[in-house]
């Protein structure tokens, strides 16, 4: 007898599975990263990029870059650039240009 272990998934893994298998999205898979240019990234932001690009990755999909610019006063070109090449250190690349919500 063969020993066939099926991989684990976690519960967003096993909701773009169930997705996937109903056909929803047309089977595309689009994921995003969003924050807000306020500051500098955390470890906080640096496990949502992996979580979301490494999503996007694993089903061939994407991901994009949507500036969370809803807070005018607090933000800076500074952290855009600074976020911009954070994401980059980490090994990813956003989808297109980078996404602002306003």
């Amino acid at each position: 007898m063969q020993d066939e272990r099926k991989e684990s998934l976690n519960f967003i893994e096993q909701i773009i599975e169930t997705d996937l298998a109903n056909g929803k999205h047309s089977g595309r898979i689009l994921t995003r990263f969003p924050p807000e240019p306020n500051g500098y990234l955390h470890i906080g932001h640096a496990k949502a990029i992996w979580i979301n690009f490494e999503l996007a990755k694993k089903y061939g999909g994407k991901t994009n870059l949507r500036f969370d610019d809803t807070n005018p006063t607090t933000e800076e070109t500074e952290y855009v650039e600074s976020i911009q090449k954070d994401i980059q250190w980490l090994g990813y690349q956003w989808q297109n240009e980078p996404l602002y919500a306003s």
